[in-house]
């Protein structure tokens, strides 16, 4: 794994995995199993141990690194487990009177940018790296150049 210049704590995680599958599997040897018990054991973890999606993946990417680089196995290219499912997750939204609460608490550059960010839409990069010459005053409009190169609208905040 230091030769592909995978991390130390990517090396400590996939040891982990391994030694739960292969705990999974009864102390069985990898070399003697194959695809049937790598989906037994990614299905043990959607359904039964309910762990997340990204979680699942981790165990299946050091599983894969097992069997394709430390026991030189080919495996076929798809394993049919069942899925982790990934949370519907709903954004954050602050009321108009929780804006003008956290705006109240600060002062000066701060201020700013958060009334930029919160007023224009900006990503925090795409604020940081704006320039003067990036805001249009008369079309009340901001050029975007970093990622997304896109036009948006300056709006009109009330100044506290």
């Amino acid at each position: 794994m230091r030769l592909k210049h995978y991390s130390y704590r990517t090396e400590e995680t996939y040891v982990q995995w391994i030694r739960r599958y292969i705990l999974f599997h009864n102390k069985q040897h990898p070399s003697d199993m194959g695809v049937v018990e790598i989906e037994a054991f990614l299905n043990h973890l959607a359904v039964e141990a309910h762990v997340a999606a990204s979680t699942q993946n981790q165990a299946l990417n050091a599983i894969l690194f097992l069997y394709r680089h430390v026991l030189k196995q080919t495996l076929p290219c798809r394993i049919n487990a069942i899925r982790a499912k990934r949370p519907q997750r709903l954004p954050v939204v602050f009321t108009p009177e929780e804006v003008q609460a956290i705006l109240a608490q600060m002062n000066g550059v701060h201020h700013l940018l958060i009334q930029l960010l919160y007023g224009s839409g900006l990503r925090l990069r795409e604020c940081m790296q704006l320039r003067v010459k990036d805001i249009d005053f008369e079309q009340k409009q901001i050029f975007v150049r970093c990622g997304t190169r896109r036009i948006t609208l300056i709006a009109k905040l009330r100044l506290t």
